[in-house]
């Protein structure tokens, strides 16, 4: 963990009164955002009045702009490192809730479905899924806006210095105090002693909503995240997601060292 200033260019400013800032800087094909994620959703829940959320990409990259500039993607085997990274900026393009559905949505077909989600063809699938429109969308992820916004993560990750990911940045609403980088994953703790910390008060609780207002929010949540955010023990959590799968609202995902439950839409 270490201090760091941001310059004022690599701010984007947010209509919000809330009072702490939090980048967390991914890279959106790596396992390892997989594992912060349950931590980024239970400080959501918990202590979203105290904090504004922004998702930074920081896909390493070699060759950006020569492929993005000079190739148009009209190809459903099409494909390069970067097209993911410019298909969720482009999925932003709809919203931010759009942006973070698809995000959500590429995930689960990457790591739980264990497909590929390099050509534009399955980032179309990937799109439907997410309920996006999706014409605007394959408009969106040619034009230069979507590959601009992901360029403009990329300069906020040097501007920052962000060298590893998944990596966390706080910055309190005193724009001219030092922001505080956590590289890594730590336990979820570490981060609520940071926000109590740079908040310098004793945190307050939101309670959190209920499992089906969950699962509307999340679509995707292992048996162990929501244990943990309602404060049970594994198994009376497992008892009622089996509850929720024998009803056919959600479907289980086995996996090595839990079970991902995961809602049933009509569009899967």
């Amino acid at each position: 963990m270490n201090n760091l200033q941001i310059p004022p260019e690599a701010i984007v400013s947010t209509s919000t009164t809330k009072p702490i800032e939090l980048y967390a800087f991914i890279d959106p094909l790596c396992s390892s955002y997989f594992d912060l994620q349950p931590i980024l959703r239970k400080l959501q829940v918990q202590y979203n009045h105290y904090f504004t959320l922004r998702v930074v990409l920081s896909t390493k990259l070699s060759s950006l702009n020569s492929t993005c500039n000079s190739v148009t993607i009209n190809d459903d085997d099409f494909t390069h490192p970067a097209l993911p990274s410019v298909a969720i900026k482009a999925a932003e393009l709809q919203g931010k809730r759009a942006g973070m559905r698809y995000l959500q949505k590429l995930q689960e077909q990457l790591f739980l479905d264990t497909k590929n989600v390099a050509t534009y063809s399955s980032l179309l699938t990937i799109a439907e899924q997410a309920q996006l429109d999706v014409e605007e969308f394959k408009s969106d992820i040619q034009s230069k806006e979507a590959t601009r916004a992901f360029q403009c993560d990329l300069y906020i990750s040097r501007e920052m210095e962000v060298t590893e990911s998944p990596s966390m940045v706080f910055f309190n609403e005193h724009i001219e105090d030092e922001g505080l980088k956590v590289c890594g994953i730590y336990s979820y703790e570490v981060y609520e002693k940071i926000l109590a910390e740079m908040l310098n008060i004793e945190l307050f609780r939101q309670e959190p909503p209920t499992l089906d207002e969950l699962f509307l929010r999340y679509h995707t949540l292992s048996t162990k995240e929501v244990a943990s955010i309602y404060g049970v023990t594994h198994y009376a959590a497992e008892r009622e997601l089996k509850k929720r799968m024998l009803l056919q609202q959600l479907e289980r995902i086995p996996l090595a060292d839990t079970n991902q439950w995961r809602l049933k839409t009509s569009t899967k």
